[in-house]
């Protein structure tokens, strides 16, 4: 009896030791030194515009349908763009689903509004040419017309914010060289210098653009 209440007692203070170390100590330590090296980041990365508002996180996308500004690429996730339902559309590229889209018609043949429509590459290739005033010969950006996997992807490519500019500036009444450098600021390179390829935050460019006093 008396081994067990020792083995007892000494197994009761490990695990208050532990408790105060593991769930006390050790993430109080990783808060404190993530909000002395990098606050931002820590706190999630959030853009806020200059009356203080915060406009959403720079680490995820957002849907602009305005003219006004520039448009992510098309989401999957949940009814679109929603951070609680991340997820990309799990159809491989020979899906004629994916290319050419599913639509319900009408007795007549004509396209009806119903949930589950689904906008193939075809239909969204036509819309961003139709949006930003593009002739059928432009080539349009991969990423304009595609879902990336999580549906989430804050990131633009260089070529496909360079077809939006025109139509962003004259929306809001600026030249487009009052546009091109903002492109520039938002633009962040290949992950480690090497990997993959430069990438815009829209996010970050259209807070950025708010800044700027229109012409109109």
């Amino acid at each position: 009896m008396k081994n067990f209440l020792a083995e007892f007692k000494t197994s009761l203070l490990l695990t208050l030791v532990l408790v105060v170390l593991l769930c006390g100590a050790y993430p109080l330590a990783v808060w404190a030194g993530a909000q002395v090296l990098f606050p931002a980041k820590a706190n999630g990365s959030l853009l806020v515009d200059a009356n203080g508002t915060v406009r959403g996180s720079a680490l995820l996308a957002q849907n602009f349908s305005s003219d006004k500004y520039f448009q992510p690429r098309p989401s999957a996730a949940g009814t679109g763009f929603d951070a609680t339902s991340s997820g990309g559309t799990n159809l491989g590229p020979t899906s004629a689903k994916l290319a050419n889209g599913s639509h319900a018609k009408d007795a007549s043949g004509k396209d009806v509004n119903d949930p589950g429509n689904f906008d193939g590459i075809k239909d969204l290739v036509a819309a961003y040419r139709a949006s930003n005033g593009l002739t059928d010969n432009v080539p349009v950006p991969a990423d304009a017309v595609t879902r990336s996997g999580s549906g989430l992807d804050p990131h633009i490519s260089l070529a496909n914010a360079q077809l939006q500019a025109p139509r962003v500036a004259r929306a809001r009444g600026l030249a487009l060289a009052q546009i091109q450098p903002l492109i520039a600021q938002s633009t962040a390179g290949p992950d480690l210098g090497i990997l993959g390829e430069p990438g815009v935050n829209v996010l970050l460019l259209n807070t950025a653009l708010d800044r700027i006093p229109s012409g109109k």
